[in-house]
């Protein structure tokens, strides 16, 4: 039987963790004041964040979140996020994963849509297909 693997979301400011399996930054914004090497990234995916239009929309606002997650995972099912969210599916079939972010809460964040959503994805429960 396969061991299940985790999607979880940190902050990009965090040190890294050996638990924290494949380190990907999923901001299209490079983190204010990180050097690439204290980011310990195994790679950028900037490609599955949401456009900047949303992005400014939301404004980290949380009275806005739930309108932000709707928003922003019709924006996943678009061609410009697709195949960048299919490949962040495939790092989490096949090892831990930690979708990185340097926004201040990252309960409220982007990152934390895409845990949802791979999660779903990776159980077979993706509601939102």
């Amino acid at each position: 039987m396969e061991r299940s693997r985790r999607v979880r979301v940190r902050r990009v400011y965090d040190p890294p963790e050996k638990a924290d399996g494949g380190r990907v930054l999923v901001d299209r914004i490079w983190p204010r004041g990180v050097s690439k090497e204290a980011a310990a990234l195994d790679e950028w995916c900037k490609d599955v964040a949401p456009s900047t239009e949303l992005r400014t929309w939301y404004g980290h606002d949380p009275a806005r979140f739930d309108e932000f997650s709707r928003r922003y995972r019709a924006e996943l099912r678009d061609a410009d996020h697709t195949e960048a969210l299919r490949h962040l599916g495939e790092l989490a079939r096949h090892r831990n994963l930690t979708l990185l972010t340097a926004t201040k809460d990252s309960d409220i964040s982007a990152a934390a849509v895409l845990q949802e959503v791979l999660t779903r994805n990776t159980t077979g429960t993706d509601r939102d297909k």
